[in-house]
């Protein structure tokens, strides 16, 4: 990953010798415990699951995008060097499934690469970035993507495939999401909530909401939840704000108490009425909930949670453990009532998922 600031910005080298030997392992389908490689590219199944996208290495091209097949319980490893034949490249990033299309940022490397979410057999690609971070469809020509370096939102076009525009934004941004026709943006650099008219691909209005804001989701309610990590250097804690898309008015902020609190990655259940966090632990929250969780959900116990995702068709919680950024991550899935229903390996840093 490009260099970052803060506790979910950290630029991660790893060991040669580690590097070396994770280079030549290829996909390989598996229940829990590795098996031997599969050669041949995977069909994967219509009962559902979800993909993992493992960031890898910074600078050593090693991401990769892991499956999860819920009927069958077996896992399928870097998809993409096993059904084309070439590494994916350097941190990959975020995935965005959209029309039938698989939409992977893959951040060093500087593109969006398109994939068939079925085969994952390449379909084309998208350059010109400076740092890509996650890939937004607002209509079905039209995305905007975000950029951790290039001071800038992209506007992609997603027949011809092509950057046709940026929005200038100061800062490294994140995170988005469309909202009574609009796309809000966060800036972990900045104080502010961004609002795009994706009419004319302008910023038109700004919400101040803390530095940090890293993570957004849309509730029940059509409300707006933003988490800003905060800055321990200016003495800003962590907060979420609850935010109303249309009078574009904060409307509840719970402060986190300990200015060591680094709060990421927030996801919403399928029913889009619980709130889930990472604080170290796994944190739950309903969306009528007036003060913080004062308890995890699920504790780390040792664990190194880098990823979260919630699966919306069970409500199952997907937790990532980096362990140590340089092996192999681990994936915990949980039940409602925090217990494992199981564990597997997958590439080196997961770090985010996606559900069909």
């Amino acid at each position: 990953m490009r260099k970052r600031s803060g506790k979910f910005f950290t630029q991660r080298m790893n060991g040669v010798c580690s590097a070396l030997l994770l280079m030549v392992v290829v996909a390989a389908c598996r229940k829990d415990k590795p098996e031997a490689p599969v050669a041949a590219p995977v069909q994967l199944g219509q009962q559902g699951g979800a993909y993992i996208t493992n960031e890898g290495n910074f600078l050593w091209g090693n991401s990769g995008v892991s499956y999860y097949d819920n009927a069958s319980g077996s896992v399928f490893e870097d998809l993409f060097q096993s059904a084309n034949g070439t590494a994916l490249g350097d941190v990959c990033q975020s995935m965005t499934l959209f029309n039938g299309t698989a939409y992977l940022v893959v951040n060093n490397s500087d593109k969006v690469v398109l994939v068939d979410p079925n085969t994952f057999a390449q379909q084309g690609e998208i350059t010109g970035f400076v740092s890509p971070r996650y890939l937004l469809p607002v209509s079905n020509a039209k995305a905007y993507v975000t950029d951790l370096a290039g001071d800038a939102i992209a506007v992609v076009d997603l027949v011809s495939r092509a950057i046709t525009g940026t929005i200038p934004c100061p800062g490294a941004t994140e995170e988005l999401v469309l909202a009574v026709g609009k796309a809000f943006v966060t800036n972990t650099d900045r104080e502010q909530l961004y609002v795009i008219d994706t009419a004319t691909d302008a910023i038109v209005d700004s919400i101040t909401v803390g530095r940090g804001a890293n993570s957004l989701v849309q509730d029940a309610n059509g409300k707006l939840w933003v988490l800003c990590s905060g800055y321990m250097g200016l003495g800003n804690n962590a907060v979420l704000h609850r935010v109303d898309p249309a009078s574009l008015q904060v409307e509840a902020s719970f402060t986190f108490p300990s200015s060591s609190d680094s709060p990421w990655r927030l996801r919403i259940n399928g029913g889009h009425d619980q709130l889930y966090f990472l604080n170290n632990d796994v944190y739950r929250m309903p969306i009528t909930a007036v003060a913080l969780p004062t308890a995890p959900f699920i504790a780390a116990v040792g664990r190194n949670f880098y990823g979260l995702g919630v699966d919306p068709g069970s409500d199952v919680v997907y937790a990532a453990d980096a362990v140590d950024y340089v092996q192999r991550g681990v994936v915990y899935r949980y039940a409602q009532d925090g217990a494992v229903l199981n564990s597997f390996h997958v590439g080196i840093i997961p770090g985010g998922f996606s559900f069909r």
